[in-house]
């Protein structure tokens, strides 16, 4: 459990090269992904990453890693003072749309 708690306590950082490769560290979990869209929880908050083509290369849980590659539009950090129910629904209600 103290190894868990470890991981979980490395910096945060976002790398993007090109728009098309994104690597980020101080990952503590992917909530939901697809070619669009990835939900992201990091130890920054959460990160929403839309895109075209998405697709995960790697994740290491060990480490606190994804890697992705696809055409990057936008990545936002959700505001903590939004609980996960109301971004769960979002992403939902657009799916089904």
């Amino acid at each position: 459990m103290d190894k868990e708690k470890e991981i979980r306590d490395y910096n945060h950082v976002l790398n993007l090269i090109d728009r098309k490769n994104l690597s980020v560290s101080g990952v503590k979990k992917v909530d939901s992904f697809d070619a669009e869209e990835f939900l992201i929880e990091s130890v920054m908050g959460y990160i929403v990453l839309k895109g075209e083509g998405l697709e995960m290369l790697k994740l290491d849980t060990r480490e606190g890693v994804v890697t992705i590659k696809g055409y990057v539009n936008s990545i936002n950090y959700v505001d903590d003072k939004t609980n996960k129910k109301d971004k769960d629904n979002s992403i939902i209600s657009r799916l089904f749309k």
